[in-house]
C-alpha cells in the first residue's frame, strides 16, 4: 500500500488518519524538510529523503518499495491534493498495474492561515504564484478572473529571492480591480514566532512577504474587526422592528415618502455629508455586517449604523429600490423576508 499523506502545516496540526497512516508504514519518502519535521514519529522506519525538485523521483522510489512488499508513506506538507504530492503521484501511476494507494488529506495552508487571521474565507480561489511549472500568462488570467469574480483569493508560493515578477504582476492586477482598502492578511511561517498580520491592498509590500507566506486577499464585503479579518456570510439576526421604522415603511408602501434628500428634516444630514434619504430607516436593519462600517455596541446588544452611510448613497438607492419594491408588500416583510433582503444587500455590495 502507498499512502500519500498530508501532514498539515506542522506536526501539531496533523489529523488522526495521518498519524495512523505514518505509524502503519514501513518506508517514509519525502522532501527532507518535511521528513525532519516528523522525526519523532518515524524512528525505526526506512527513511528516503529527497530535495526540492525531486518529486518524480520520490514517487518512483515509493512505487518500487511498494512492489517490494512494503507499506510506503509519501509525505506532503499541507494537503497532498493542493500543490502537493498527490498530483505528482497521479501523473506517474498510469505507467503501472496493481498499485494499491490511499490519499490521506491534511490541513492546507489556506485553512490554517484563515484560522489564524479570523474568518476571511467564503467562496474563494487558491492560486499559486510559482511560475516554475506554470506559464506566467496562466497565472495572470487566474488572478484576473478571481478578482473580477469578487472571490476571496489565497495566494501560495508568493515570492522568492529570484522569483518576484509573479507577485508584482498579481498585485498590479489586484490593485487595478479591487478597492485599495481591501483587507489583506498574511501568515509567515519562516519567523519564530509565526508572523500574523492584517494590512490593506494599498499598503502591502513585497518586503513583508517570502516563500513561506500564505496571503489571503478579501473581497468587497471583507472587513477588519478587533484585529481579525472577516468575510460575512449574511446570517439573519432577528430583532423586533422599531415603531418609527414600522411607521416609515407604512408610509413608504403607501407612496408617502419623498425620494432623495430630505432637506426639511431637522436631522439632515444624519451622517457626515449630503445623503439620499429614500431609506431613512435601513430596510436591512440589523444586518450584523460590519463591511459597511456598522457595528455592535459591546455589552448593549444594539447594532449601530452611526458610521454606515451606504444605504444613503445614490447608487445604492438606485440599485436597491426597484428590487425592494418587488419584495415588500407589507411592513412585516421586513422581518418575514429578511433572508431575501440580506441577499439583495449582498448582491448590491458585490455589484
Amino acid at each position: 500500500m502507498i499512502k500519500i499523506i498530508g501532514i498539515g502545516p506542522s506536526p501539531k496540526d496533523m489529523t488522526l488518519r495521518a498519524l495512523e497512516a505514518i505509524e502503519s508504514s514501513d518506508v517514509i519518502v519525502g522532501y527532507y524538510k518535511y521528513i525532519n519535521s516528523i522525526n519523532h514519529l518515524i524512528e525505526g522506519k526506512e527513511i528516503i529523503k529527497k530535495g526540492m525538485g525531486d518529486e518524480i523521483a520520490r514517487v518512483e522510489l515509493a512505487i518500487q518499495k511498494h512492489f517490494d512488499g512494503k507499506n510506503v508513506a509519501i509525505i506532503s506538507s499541507g494537503d497532498p491534493g493542493v500543490f502537493g504530492m498527490a498530483n505528482v503521484f497521479f501523473q506517474i501511476i498510469g505507467k503501472y498495474d496493481n498499485i494499491e494507494y490511499e490519499i490521506i488529506p491534511g490541513v492546507t495552508a489556506a485553512n490554517y492561515g484563515a484560522a489564524l487571521l479570523g474568518a476571511p474565507l467564503h467562496d474563494f480561489a487558491v492560486i499559486s504564484l510559482s511560475d516554475i511549472l506554470t506559464p506566467i500568462s496562466e497565472i495572470k488570467n487566474k488572478i484576473k478572473a478571481a478578482s473580477n469574480a469578487n472571490l476571496i483569493i489565497a495566494l501560495y508560493n508568493p515570492i522568492s529571492k529570484k522569483r518576484t515578477e509573479p507577485f508584482r504582476m498579481a498585485f498590479e492586477i489586484l490593485r487595478d480591480t479591487l478597492d485599495p482598502k481591501t483587507p489583506v492578511g498574511y501568515v509567515k511561517s519562516s519567523t519564530n514566532p509565526i508572523t500574523i498580520k492584517i494590512n490593506t491592498l494599498e499598503n502591502i509590500t513585497s518586503e513583508e512577504i517570502d516563500m513561506s507566506t500564505i496571503l489571503i486577499i478579501g473581497n468587497s464585503t471583507t472587513f477588519i474587526q478587533d484585529n481579525h479579518m472577516i468575510t460575512p456570510r449574511g446570517y439573519v439576526i432577528k430583532q423586533e422592528m422599531h415603531d418609527l421604522s414600522r411607521k416609515f415603511y407604512e408610509d413608504y408602501l403607501n407612496g408617502d415618502i419623498q425620494p432623495g434628500p430630505n432637506f426639511e428634516c431637522e436631522y439632515y444630514p444624519c451622517h457626515k455629508e449630503a445623503e439620499n434619504c429614500t431609506f431613512c430607516y435601513c430596510p436591512f436593519y440589523p444586518c450584523g455586517d460590519s463591511s459597511t462600517n456598522g457595528k455592535w455596541i459591546k455589552g448593549k446588544n444594539i447594532w449601530t449604523c452611526q458610521n454606515c452611510d451606504w444605504i444613503h448613497k445614490n447608487d445604492t438607492v438606485e440599485y436597491i429600490k426597484p428590487k425592494l419594491d418587488e419584495i415588500l408588500t407589507e411592513t412585516d416583510d421586513l422581518k418575514n423576508k429578511k433572508k431575501t433582503l440580506l441577499k439583495l444587500r449582498r448582491e448590491c455590495l458585490h455589484k
